[in-house]
This record gives C-alpha cells, structure tokens and sequence, in this order.
C-alpha cells in the first residue's frame, strides 16, 4: 500500500512522489536531506510547489504570452532530446561485435599501469651506496628493509600496481620507464632520494575480453551511436536545407 505524505487542496503527495523528487534533485543534493528533519524538508518543499501550481492556474499564468513563450521552448527543447533518444536508444552491441572491437583495439583496453618498489633515503650520496650493494649482490628487498625510510620497507618497498598520475611525475616518469626488473638510477622527489625497482608491467598480450567486457561493450556502444546519430544527421541534411552563415558570434 502507497504511505500518503502530505495532501494539498486533494492532491494526495505520496512516499513514491518524495523518493522520485529526492531521485531528480541528484545524489549530492538529496544527502543533505537524509535525516528525519530532511525528508520533512522535502515534504514541505513539495507542498509549497503544489500550492503555487495552484495559484498559477487560479491567476491563469498559463494564459500569458510569455509563458506561452517558454512553453514553446521547453517543448522544442524536449522533442530534441527525445528525437536524440530515440535515435541512439535502439543502437545495441551485440557480444560478437563487442569481441571483435576488443580485438582491434586491444591496446586500447589495456591498463597503463606497473607494479614498483623503491628505497627512499636523504641524500643522493646514500642512495648510489646502496644501489652499489644491490649490484654488488644484496637484494634490493633487504636493501630496502635495511635502508629505506618508507614506510613500505617493512614489504621490501614494494608500492604495488598504480596507474599514471598517481605518484609525483618525477618518480613516475622514470618508473613507467624502466624495464621490469631494472633498477634506476637515485631520482630526487620532494621526499628524497630513490631507487626505483619495476616487479611487474601488464602483458598486454594476456588481456582478455572478459577481463575489460563492460569497458568494451560501453565504447563499442557510444561508437555504433555516434555512427547511428551521424549517418542520421547527414541524411536529414539530404532532406532540409540548412546552412552555417556565420561563427563569429
């Protein structure tokens, strides 16, 4: 059974009605009016709207020409969209299609990311020492346990897979340059000295579709309806005159 909130003049305005309103406002808005004094809040902004619904139509304000003007607007304005939906909306991505869009843009997919360690220390001076020991023979992850004033010595300095921008660009820059396996040269960041070690970069080769299915799916699909949308375009251009007279606005 529909709980019944608020009723003006009649109307009755009911929990689905909040919960709809609460839905069109957005997510970031309707946080703030999540307590009990919230939705209360909400309830009575809902009454307010219908009782000026009712005194627009008691004044006849749908009888002025200006309303009538924006009534117009808003009309056109929604049958674009719509037309725009109605368009794209019955553009559909078969899963073949989808796997044969993976497969020409397989590079496309893969993720830029590379898994990493490092040793941080003060000085320059430290960090060419300590990468002589690593050659000399020490592993780097006991260098890094012994050295290190990261907190991630206690792992070996191992920071794990990150994607671009998520480390400062000088450390980055290098790391996303390095060969797995190989280890950097002392490279200054706002935090010292590091040696940068790279453990791991993704195959690209072992990408699957299944591993990145939905990413695929939703640009083949945003492609077939930029196809769709296009073709339709052009075609009514075929239909309507239409011309660009100026740009300099």
């Amino acid at each position: 059974m529909t709980k019944i909130v608020a009723k003006v003049a009649g109307k009755e305005i009911t929990e689905q009605d909040v919960l709809r309103f609460m839905e069109e406002i957005g997510p970031q808005v309707a946080m703030q009016f999540q307590s009990a004094d919230g939705i209360k809040t909400v309830i009575q902004e809902m009454v307010n709207q219908e009782l000026l619904l009712l005194d627009a139509k008691d004044r006849k304000l749908e009888e002025e020409e200006e309303f009538k003007t924006v009534m117009a607007q808003t009309e056109e304005s929604l049958l674009k969209n719509y037309a725009f939906s109605k368009i794209i909306g019955a553009v559909k991505v078969t899963d073949e299609e989808a796997k044969e869009f993976f497969n020409d843009h397989k590079d496309q997919f893969a993720k830029d990311t590379v898994s990493a360690s490092h040793i941080l220390v003060d000085t320059e001076e430290e960090a060419t020492n300590i990468k002589k020991e690593i050659e000399g023979g020490k592993a780097f992850e006991d260098a890094a346990k012994e050295y290190s004033t990261c907190p991630s010595k206690d792992s070996g300095g191992q920071l794990g897979e990150f994607p671009r921008g998520t480390m400062v660009p000088e450390f980055e820059n290098i790391a996303f340059d390095l060969n797995v396996g190989e280890i950097s040269e002392p490279v200054k960041t706002q935090f010292g000295y590091h040696l940068i070690k790279v453990d791991r970069k993704p195959d690209k080769d072992s990408l699957t579709f299944d591993d990145v299915a939905q990413e695929v799916k939703t640009e083949a699909t945003r492609l077939k309806q930029q196809k769709v949308y296009l073709e339709k375009i052009e075609e009514l251009n075929s239909k309507y005159d239409s011309e660009i007279l100026d740009t300099n606005i």
